[in-house]
């Protein structure tokens, strides 16, 4: 039998193999070791497989990886399915170009609570540094350094406070932002039995606020949301987009508009397959 974790981590993948190894290479140095990774790959080729296969001979922690045939951008299908095949509790969101800090999974446990959903942030890096972070760079932590970002090329910027942030400061930075506490499919954390409740991901939905759309129900099923943008930090990986449509855009924000307008706390596409 499996030994069941405290938290299991979903993270999304598409042929993206040079990405996906550094953001293993940063969940194997986390403080935080009693967790699963579960990969939800939305139909990558064999190179995904086979890094996969390496990496678990790399990495002490247990990797789930849940496939699907490739049919286009369907990463709601696929999140759905990863819900599914977790063993924790407790589901922790992100993405496989997302490199997590050191303490980024620590975060997370120390701030949940029931009744709440946890929102994070990232900290987007130009393709240049993407490329140049190497695994020395994550294993020792120098890619969440800004003066060794700035060395590389990184501009002054307030965001930089995601990575300085510290203590007090970090503290009022969550509470003072003007950003929603909203589901951030990059970084967010809540129960699984929520999740399940308002029946996962809306499966119609494409490229563009999928992962607001969740957090839309939660807020109507009565969950609340904490913001730890200073708090849970990862660093996002440069590239290309060319699943967004203006067509996917748009659809979504009519059932973005729906589940807002009706309160709804529950989509019959989801999960459970509910359509009339």
């Amino acid at each position: 039998m499996d030994k069941k974790t405290s938290i299991s981590v979903i993270i999304s993948t598409y042929n993206a193999e040079e990405w996906l190894k550094k953001v293993l290479i940063g969940y194997q140095v986390q403080t935080y070791t009693d967790f699963e990774l579960v990969i939800a790959d939305d139909g990558s080729s064999n190179a995904t497989f086979e890094l996969i296969a390496e990496m678990r001979k790399q990495v002490n922690y247990p990797i789930q990886h849940v496939w699907q045939e490739d049919d286009g951008f369907q990463k709601s299908r696929i999140l759905n399915k990863a819900i599914i095949a977790s063993k924790s509790d407790y589901l922790l969101m992100s993405d496989g170009d997302c490199i997590p800090r050191k303490d980024f999974i620590e975060t997370h446990i120390a701030y949940r609570e029931r009744g709440y959903f946890l929102s994070g942030g990232y900290f987007m890096l130009p393709m240049d540094i993407s490329k140049a972070i190497t695994v020395e760079d994550i294993k020792t932590q120098r890619c969440f350094d800004v003066n060794w970002l700035r060395d590389k090329g990184l501009k002054k910027s307030f965001k930089n406070k995601k990575l300085t942030a510290k203590g007090v400061q970090k503290k009022l930075l969550n509470k003072l932002t003007p950003t929603n506490a909203s589901w951030n499919g990059h970084n967010a954390s809540g129960w699984k039995a929520d999740i399940l409740k308002v029946n996962g991901f809306d499966e119609r939905m494409q490229y563009g606020g999928q992962d607001r759309e969740l957090g839309e129900r939660l807020f109507n099923a009565g969950i609340k949301s904490k913001q730890i943008r200073y708090s849970a930090v990862c660093v996002h990986l440069d590239h290309p987009r060319g699943y967004k449509t203006p067509e996917s855009i748009a659809k979504n924000i009519a059932i973005r508009e729906a589940t807002k307008n009706n309160k709804l706390d529950y989509t019959p596409y989801g999960i459970e397959k509910n359509i009339k």
